[in-house]
């Protein structure tokens, strides 16, 4: 495969950059796959993608020096765990069943983000196939060593509990060193002063689960050279910080040691609307843990859920310190635009942790989390990567670089090399794998960062068959997508058709919602366009130099929410090719 990468025009504001993206990713790793060896297979050519945010509640807002967005990552950035070392913090976050998985992102001022890796990064480490989308990698914990990083995960329905390391997070990073009598998930591991090392889990209690959602937070010491059990696992806590009151969902657990205490610091609640996050303490790290009496340290479920511009369901924190010694903590959180509809998945928020009577506290009382946040970490000020993760900014793509940004994923773990980069374009095979087959179809997705969104890009592809398509995608899932591209009809030839699909009792290649033929001279070259407006898309279609054709418009985007199509990923943009065929 011809690797030529991708330039990126990044524009921000009134400011144009041109960067460079590099790196090992996905292009590189699918070099070592088999190539698709069907006959003439039509292949989709994406010259050019552009990406815009233009959220409302940062249009227009002008940022003090001491000042910073939050999302700090904007869209489908849930889960955060962070580490730092020295005067570098290093963030993962879930991803779920795409490939590549788990993100490694960098930052200097824990503002300014750039990811520079992924973890899950090579066929072979893990394997998703037959799972949906939501299943396989849930929220990892990166930790650093002695010289060595660590990320703990679990692979759900794919191997229970893991861990990898390496001794640069840019990568490689070691195949699965597996955890097999732990169970549940979430694990993270702590490296006590003496030496010790231990991990912490989420699990059933001991004697079952005595109502929906009850859990418990585990504990067993671990080799430190093989990370295997040596000691009998203990509870650290049942339940939760009120068990009387049957709290659901204790996990993502994680251990600090200050001072003389151990603070076990956990989520709360479920995922949703009433997550949150609780804290405890001890003085030895096998406890007994206390928890603090003003429980919990953060959440958002008691504010008037009809607030202006909402952050809710907020919860999974993970701390750090900065150069003054001040502590801040990564969580994520949503953005709804409706209730509890959102499409950009659970992001990912800094806030300050202050320290009150010996505990840590985030959020509490009426205290909301803003949008806009000040004083900055006491760091000094780094430069946004390039691709911007907050606030509006418009990214527009060439491909004429060397490598794939580390952004773009795929569906499930690549078996054949179905994509490349050629000739300043981003090509990908039209293969017979739908893209509600439940497979590996040929998509390249980007996250949707912002409410209001817009992904447009250029296509030259030229079917041969029936059933032959391609073109740009909105997808939450396997079971709920748009699409708009150029089909092979076998009555009008090429037109340009909007299709959806909107559940799993739908056909997995969508229904049709709107289509018509594209004009005499078509030759292949056409521009689409997906707007995103909350919970509406419009979908649009130009040949290059015409005028925008709508072809459908406020379509419903709740189809593309988590209250509707369920799971805990986020929506992508991207672009796609296939043919008919199995699995279409």
């Amino acid at each position: 495969m011809l690797r030529s990468g991708i330039r990126s025009v990044i524009l921000a504001g009134s400011a144009c950059l041109v960067l460079a993206a590099c790196g090992r990713q996905l292009a590189e790793e699918a070099e070592t796959l088999p190539a698709v060896q069907a006959e003439a297979a039509p292949v989709a050519r994406i010259d050019w993608f552009e990406y815009t945010g233009r959220d409302e509640v940062f249009e227009g807002v002008t940022l003090g020096e001491d000042e910073y967005f939050n999302p700090v990552l904007t869209g489908f950035y849930p889960d955060p765990s962070i580490t730092q070392v020295g005067g570098d913090y290093y963030l993962v976050n879930s991803t779920f069943c795409y490939f590549p998985g788990i993100p490694v992102l960098h930052s200097t001022d824990l503002v300014n983000w750039t990811q520079v890796g992924n973890v899950i990064d090579r066929p072979g480490m893990l394997d998703f196939d037959g799972l949906r989308l939501s299943r396989g990698v849930f929220a990892p914990t990166i930790e650093h060593h002695d010289g060595t990083f660590y990320v703990a995960n679990t692979c759900v329905d794919c191997g229970g509990n893991f861990v990898v390391t390496a001794e640069d997070p840019v990568g490689p990073w070691s195949d699965p060193i597996w955890l097999p009598d732990v169970g549940g998930i979430d694990p993270s591991l702590f490296f006590d002063e003496d030496g010790r090392v231990y991990v912490i889990n989420n699990d059933a209690p001991p004697e079952g689960s005595t109502y929906d959602g009850h859990r418990a937070i585990w504990m067993r010491e671990v080799d430190p050279e093989t990370l295997q059990s040596i000691s009998e696992p203990i509870v650290l806590i049942d339940g939760g910080v009120r068990p009387e009151e049957q709290p659901i969902w204790i996990e993502g657990p994680h251990i600090y040691k200050v001072g003389d205490w151990y603070y076990l610091s956990a989520a709360e609640g479920g995922t949703a609307i009433n997550h949150s996050q609780v804290v405890l303490r001890a003085r030895t790290v096998t406890g007994p843990y206390e928890p603090y009496e003003d429980n919990p340290i953060l959440t958002q479920r008691h504010l008037d859920p009809d607030r202006e511009n909402p952050i809710t369901s907020v919860g999974h924190a993970d701390f750090v310190t900065d150069d003054a010694g001040n502590w801040w903590a990564t969580f994520l959180g949503v953005r709804p635009y409706e209730g509890d509809y959102y499409n950009t998945g659970r992001e990912t928020f800094l806030m300050p942790v202050r320290w009150e009577d010996g505990w840590p506290v985030i959020a509490k009382g009426q205290e909301q989390v803003p949008y806009v946040v000040s004083p900055r970490p006491d760091l000094p000020a780094g430069e946004p990567g390039a691709f911007p993760m907050s606030g509006n900014f418009t990214v527009r793509e060439e491909f004429d670089g060397e490598t794939l940004p580390f952004h773009w994923m795929s569906l499930r773990v690549p078996e054949t090399q179905w994509f490349a980069l050629e000739e300043g374009a981003l090509t990908l095979e039209a293969r017979p794998v739908s893209l509600g087959s439940g497979g590996q179809p040929s998509y390249l997705g980007r996250r949707q960062q912002h409410l209001d969104a817009l992904a447009t890009m250029a296509l030259d592809f030229s079917p041969q068959a029936v059933g032959d398509e391609a073109g740009l995608a909105v997808l939450q899932s396997d079971e709920y997508y748009y699409r708009i591209g150029v089909h092979m009809t076998d009555a009008n030839g090429p037109e340009i058709q909007v299709r959806v699909r909107a559940g799993a009792d739908a056909p997995a290649d969508g229904e049709a919602i709107a289509f018509g033929p594209l004009e005499d001279e078509f030759d292949g070259k056409v521009e689409l366009r997906i707007t995103a407006k909350r919970d509406l898309y419009d979908f649009e279609y130009r040949i290059p130099g015409d005028e925008w054709k709508m072809m459908a418009s406020d379509q419903d985007g709740k189809l593309l929410s988590t209250a509707v199509a369920t799971g805990f990923v986020g929506v992508t943009f991207g672009p796609y090719a296939q043919r008919a065929g199995e699995g279409g």
